[in-house]
């Protein structure tokens, strides 16, 4: 065998590389849109607040920001679960893993979801919309809007394969995710909810949650663990 023949990459190796290109990716553009979020919410909470109920739970800052204020009760949530688990003789680490991945997973998709299927100005009134041709939508979609749809299942690829081991790979983690939108975007259609019913949300959901999965592979369960 010739001494200058590069022996080819171990997949975990490939897998730590792809895992790094991704956080520094996610941290570049967390960066980038960091100062845009909070001038939202600084904005945005005083007309939330004074908007009354409606404006807290049909209006995208209204829901941003009950996402926020409801971490507390996710933490006591997370608490809970975690003494309820150890009290049934469970290993600590895992009590604790397990609980915030299932906490994490709940808060982390939820108001996404409630965004997705917030009704329209004309629900009801108007035909469901379809796009059915990849990346026609996703050029004016625009950053924002382009991680907004990253986050929708995010929470759920991040903790989904730590909770589940059933779940613990990538194509597992991605088929999940484009199944879902995939209903999503049918109850979009079917409810007359005045949204355009896009394919491209379909792979970028998809994506947002692959690339989580694939940041949270370190702490993934064994497949041979039980649940």
């Amino acid at each position: 065998m010739d001494q200058n023949t590069a022996l080819p990459a171990s997949p975990g190796r490939a897998r730590k590389v792809l895992r790094l290109v991704v956080l520094s990716t996610l941290a570049v553009i967390g960066a980038a849109v960091a100062p845009f979020v909070l001038r939202m919410f600084v904005v945005s909470v005083p007309m939330v607040v004074h908007g009354g109920w409606y404006a807290w739970f049909f209006t995208f800052n209204g829901v941003m920001l009950t996402m926020v204020a409801a971490l507390p009760l996710s933490a006591l949530t997370v608490w809970f679960l975690v003494r309820r688990r150890r009290a049934a003789g469970e290993e600590p680490g895992w009590a604790r893993r397990r609980s915030l991945a299932e906490v994490g997973m709940v808060h982390g998709t939820v108001p996404w979801v409630w965004l997705i299927l917030m009704p329209g100005a004309h629900a009801g009134e108007v035909p469901g919309r379809v796009s059915l041709v990849p990346l026609v939508d996703l050029v004016t979609m625009g950053p924002l809007g382009l991680l907004g749809n990253l986050m929708v299942f995010a929470a759920l690829g991040f903790c989904a394969p730590v909770r589940y081991a059933a779940l613990a790979s990538l194509p597992r983690v991605l088929a999940l995710g484009a199944a879902l939108s995939v209903l999503l975007e049918t109850l979009q259609y079917v409810l007359r909810l005045d949204r355009v019913s896009s394919v491209d949300d379909v792979l970028v959901n998809a994506t947002g949650a692959a690339l989580a999965a694939l940041v949270s592979a370190r702490w993934w369960r064994p497949r041979g663990s039980h649940a």
